[in-house]
């Protein structure tokens, strides 16, 4: 039994969470460009693992490179699998990946800046996405360096391989042993920091701010940022808002 304290705290928060809502609700109304920044926040919680756990028992530096996924195909694949394609593929898009595409369709979003790699904000339909760590939709060949752009490659139940020649396919960024992979997160950033320095505002989904101080620092004056997370992160002391709590209830109200 809740005792009248309690109740009482229960309802101050209920009001100050409908109240924090509201003005996020007022923030987007104002805004004529807004973008998400998203993090693995939201792909976590929909059973995502972290692959950092998957890899443990494997040297990160030997997996990778182009030629441990020459020799090691399948066990390349399998990290691949346990760490991202299952729940990509097999579990798809959480109700935050589809409440920002929806809110994309209808013009209150104008794009997605995110540090995932698993192409779950483009399975839900969002069409202005920049990825800026790779992602599974830019692969090279680690055998002759042709270029596969297509995530689908991985939805085939088998290591993806190259049209050219025959050899496995890796994600891009994942590859240290080609330029291309240098180049295409140099790119990547650039398109970031391009959307974020036009927005009016920001809004920080899911992520503790990997890589953040490399486009945020590019805010125009004036800029609000809303931070959408229920443990804390470096985003509190700059936040104009911060919402203490999980996504799917906040986008909810500006839906």
């Amino acid at each position: 039994m809740i005792s009248p304290m309690g109740a009482v705290l229960s309802l101050m928060e209920g009001m100050k969470m409908r109240n924090e809502y509201s003005q996020l609700k007022e923030y987007m109304d104002q805004s004529h460009k807004t973008v998400a920044v998203t993090g693995s926040g939201i792909s976590y919680l929909y059973g995502m693992s972290r692959l950092k756990r998957s890899v443990g028992r494997l040297n990160a530096g030997r997996i990778f490179s182009a030629s441990y996924v020459r020799k090691n195909p399948e066990g390349f694949y399998q990290v691949m699998k346990d760490s991202f394609l299952d729940a990509t593929f097999v579990k798809g898009p959480s109700a935050v990946h589809k409440q920002l595409a929806e809110m994309e369709k209808q013009g209150r979003l104008y794009g997605i800046v995110t540090q995932n790699l698993d192409c779950l904000h483009t399975i839900a339909g969002s069409r202005n996405v920049v990825e800026f760590q790779g992602s599974f939709r830019d692969n090279i060949c680690t055998e002759c360096g042709s270029r596969c752009y297509d995530y689908q490659v991985w939805n085939q139940g088998r290591m993806p391989r190259c049209e050219a020649c025959g050899a496995p396919l890796m994600p891009t960024s994942f590859c240290r042993d080609f330029r291309a992979s240098e180049d295409a997160s140099q790119s990547s950033m650039r398109k970031a920091i391009d959307m974020i320095s036009e927005a009016e505002l920001v809004l920080v989904i899911g992520t503790t701010g990997f890589r953040s101080n490399e486009y945020l620092s590019r805010m125009r004056p004036g800029t609000k940022l809303v931070q959408i997370n229920p443990s804390e992160t470096a985003f509190d002391r700059i936040a104009d808002l911060n919402i203490r709590a999980e996504a799917a209830g906040a986008l909810d109200a500006c839906i």
